[in-house]
């Protein structure tokens, strides 16, 4: 039995109260006159985020709220060659930078190697960040942050470094691939405390430096960012089990997607295919080709960034990892800061596959959801599914309901008929009222995203049987048609395998046939 109870989001205040140290003036005035002096004239210019200088088109400046074009004047080979004459050189994956500052600037270039666009992205150390994840900093356990591009997953990797450095006095270690923690040039920014940093001088070296660290300087903890690599992973599980601490980032903007990444699932414990007993399978109601955790997960907690001032928490990773490849409940802690910039908690829970046998085919069919209510408007509910553009199924019996939906004020008062749904393991949502807003919140959570990963797992364990399929002889093997996003990762576990695999027909028939062969296809151009 699982109660899953939905309270009201809460976002981030943006006055809330923090130290920002972001040297705005040394990255302006790198820039061409006339792109420097209408930004300074800008009144939200504290809030930049990135200046971008495009060949042949107007320069533009993106702001955390909106953009705008500095000057209508098109931009030249000479504004570009402004620019890259006041800054450090390009590394190899064309990023440089500016000495003492967080600032990065990134080049994009032309098929003849000449730089033909710039990014010059204001970089800033935002003191109180850490403060969301403070105590477990503080813990010594080994931390994982995701987050997509530009919400704040580097930011908070340097204000850990310093509280890990200064604050608890540990020995820390920051690999700085591009720079992007620490800053530009030999000396480190001040914003990284007393933490030592070890630049590397290609990322295909940063695996290196990170085992190199560890040998060489006896850390207590050490930062790393951007994990992205077989290589990196590894190294990160050799970190972890010679017992210092790892906090870094890697790509993804939730525990589940990191699942799916063959590259990096290692992180987490890595998946493989097993098949259960035929008494097994019964009692756990699934199939008896199934995904599961390989190994003990190299982080001990994930926190997903979903932004400014706002994060939620896997505490245990072991544990969330195989609610999730189990198709259970997911419980994570959300924290966010308030306007007097202490932190907020609630719990929040992801949808739960029923225990029986019937309930879990019928989930894994892709039928309709079958919902049981007590004690809220069913009117309401079949509103707020039509407007979502949802499937929603509702029941009056509920020996034939995949879950119960109720207020808190019922649940409290444990009447009968849900004891009755507890009795049977059916899955209890707790929605704080009857109100719209508490009921469409619902639907987004059960169903809205849970049907997507749902199909994802469903795709995934089918590819899996076909890899089993080939490698004990099977000539080939032809999956389901699906979208393109579930056939790279289809594409992905084939090659994880040694196998070939390649699309064929067209959309929305298109579909992955895995194979034995040496002919492996490039995923990234095929897809």
């Amino acid at each position: 039995m699982a109660v899953i109870e939905l309270n009201d989001q809460h976002d981030f205040h943006n006055g809330a109260r923090t130290t920002v140290i972001d040297d705005l003036d040394a990255l302006i005035d790198i820039l061409p006159p006339h792109l420097s002096e209408p930004l300074r004239q800008q009144e939200d210019c504290s809030e930049l985020l990135e200046v971008v200088m495009d060949l042949g088109r107007p320069p533009e400046a993106r702001f955390f709220s909106r953009e705008t074009i500095l000057n209508p004047i098109e931009i030249t080979e000479q504004d570009i060659e402004y620019v890259v004459s006041r800054i450090s050189s390009f590394t190899t994956d064309n990023r440089a930078g500016m000495e003492r500052t967080l600032h990065r600037i990134s080049a994009i270039r032309s098929r003849k190697g000449s730089v033909v666009g710039l990014t010059c992205r204001v970089g800033r150390a935002v003191l109180g960040t850490v403060k969301l994840i403070e105590d477990l900093v503080e813990s010594g356990q080994s931390i994982l942050l995701l987050g997509r591009p530009g919400v704040g997953k580097t930011t908070m990797l340097r204000e850990v470094a310093r509280v890990l450095a200064d604050d608890l006095r540990k020995r820390v270690i920051i690999v700085d691939t591009s720079n992007e923690i620490a800053g530009d040039g030999d000396i480190p920014h001040p914003a990284i405390g007393r933490a030592r940093r070890m630049q590397v001088a290609t990322p295909a070296q940063q695996h290196a430096v990170m085992i190199e660290a560890v040998e060489n300087h006896m850390p207590e903890a050490i930062i790393i960012d951007e994990i992205g690599t077989e290589l990196e992973a590894a190294a990160a599980r050799t970190i972890a089990e010679r017992g210092v601490q790892l906090i870094g980032t890697a790509h993804g903007n939730s525990l589940e997607n990191l699942i799916l990444n063959p590259t990096l699932a290692d992180l987490v414990g890595g998946i493989q295919q097993v098949t259960l007993g035929d008494e097994e399978a019964q009692r756990r109601g699934t199939q008896k080709s199934v995904l599961e955790r390989r190994a003990p997960p190299t982080f001990d907690v994930v926190v997903e960034i979903q932004g400014f001032g706002r994060v939620a928490v896997h505490a245990d990773v072991s544990e969330a990892m195989d609610a999730i490849l189990r198709g259970r409940t997911v419980t994570t802690e959300v924290r966010w800061l308030d306007d007097q910039q202490e932190v907020r908690t609630e719990v929040e829970s992801s949808v739960v596959v029923g225990n029986s046998k019937d309930r879990s085919a019928v989930q894994q069919k892709g039928r309709t959801p079958c919902v049981y209510l007590f004690g809220l408007s069913r009117y309401k509910l079949e509103q707020a599914a039509k407007d979502m553009r949802l499937p929603l199924h509702i029941s009056t019996e509920l020996d034939d309901a995949e879950m119960v939906v109720t207020s808190k004020n019922h649940y409290q008062r444990k009447p009968q008929t849900l004891l009755d749904a507890e009795a049977a393991g059916i899955p209890i949502y707790v929605l704080k009222s009857n109100a719209t807003s508490h009921i469409k919140r619902f639907l987004n959570t059960t169903i809205a995203d849970t049907e997507k990963a749902r199909a994802t797992r469903v795709a995934l364990e089918e590819a899996a049987d076909a890899v089993t399929q080939v490698l004990n002889g099977k000539d080939c093997a032809e999956l389901a048609p699906q979208n393109s996003y579930i056939r790279r990762l289809q594409h992905m576990l084939a090659k994880q395998h040694q196998l070939s695999s390649k699309s064929l027909g067209r959309e929305p028939e298109r579909r992955v046939e895995i194979y034995k062969g040496d002919d492996q296809i490039d995923i990234e151009c095929s897809e």
